[in-house]
């Protein structure tokens, strides 16, 4: 009986998440680089260079700008900034407004910024708050790192499904269109037809790095601005779920809220 007990616990789905309590960082991930909880910051502008995307601006030596729609969580900059950055586990990196990504550290406080909710957003929470909504994926020249985690996203674990999101094969029966990748050339034309053809009201989900700022490569012509933006190369499946339950309006989030209070906390505890 024993022997029976334990093949059947092999076998036996692991326990689904609890999205409501689910927090911002992840302690077994490198998640975006942070300035240093240590007085007397200083940071060279040659840093900037080790950035593969760009993402990162040093205007002096006490104030930096990190993109972090444009970052790759390589953790690069933190290995070449002598103690000046560190990695944050912090990996819930999303938003409606794609400036609110953009953040401006002065002495190695986060500047405010209240987050930009559109029109087409807010009616897009109207309808979905509580059915949920259906979705296309395009992959637009990516390399697949995100549609991996995207099919993660809908096994035991993860369960998209139960968070009232689905994937469909086609944009008829959608209610958004998720791409990743930075949209190439031959993907442009493609992504237009995937939108154009998935009726409204309608939201565009730009998932991963490359589909937010192009990451490594020049992104593509868009249909439209998106509806929201998730960064990550690639982001992880609970936060690509996270992240649709806050576009639902089912989720109470804040990128620059949850990152203040993350910097606040960590300097209080230093």
């Amino acid at each position: 009986m024993k022997q029976i007990q334990e093949i059947i616990n092999i076998f036996r789905p692991a326990k689904n998440l609890n999205y409501e309590k689910m927090g911002p960082t992840n302690p077994n991930a490198r998640g975006i680089p942070v300035p240093t909880s240590k007085k007397g910051f200083h940071l060279d502008k040659s840093i900037e260079k080790v950035c593969p995307t760009g993402g990162l601006k040093v205007s002096s030596s006490k104030e930096v700008i990190f993109d972090y729609g444009a970052c790759l969580q390589c953790g690069h900059c933190v290995e070449a900034s002598a103690g000046q950055l560190e990695n944050s586990g912090f990996v819930h990196v999303y938003s409606v407004d794609r400036e609110a990504l953009k953040v401006r550290y002065i002495d190695g406080v986060p500047a405010t910024h209240e987050e930009e909710v559109s029109e087409n957003v807010k009616q897009f929470r109207k309808i979905t708050k509580n059915t949920g909504f259906q979705y296309r994926e395009v992959a637009a020249s990516g390399n697949n790192a995100t549609e991996a985690e995207i099919n993660a996203s809908f096994n035991a674990v993860f369960d998209s499904e139960a968070s009232m999101v689905r994937v469909v094969a086609s944009p008829k029966h959608s209610d958004a269109v998720v791409f990743a990748g930075p949209v190439g050339p031959n993907m442009e034309i493609p992504l237009q037809v995937a939108w154009d053809t998935t009726p409204g009201p309608k939201a565009l989900i730009a998932c991963g790095t490359e589909a937010v700022s192009g990451g490594l490569f020049q992104r593509g012509k868009l249909p439209k601005e998106p509806d929201l933006f998730i960064g990550g190369d690639p982001p992880r499946p609970d936060v690509i779920v996270s992240a649709f339950r806050y576009l639902m309006g089912k989720k109470k989030f804040s990128f620059r809220e949850e990152l203040s209070k993350f910097i606040s906390e960590r300097g209080s505890k230093s």
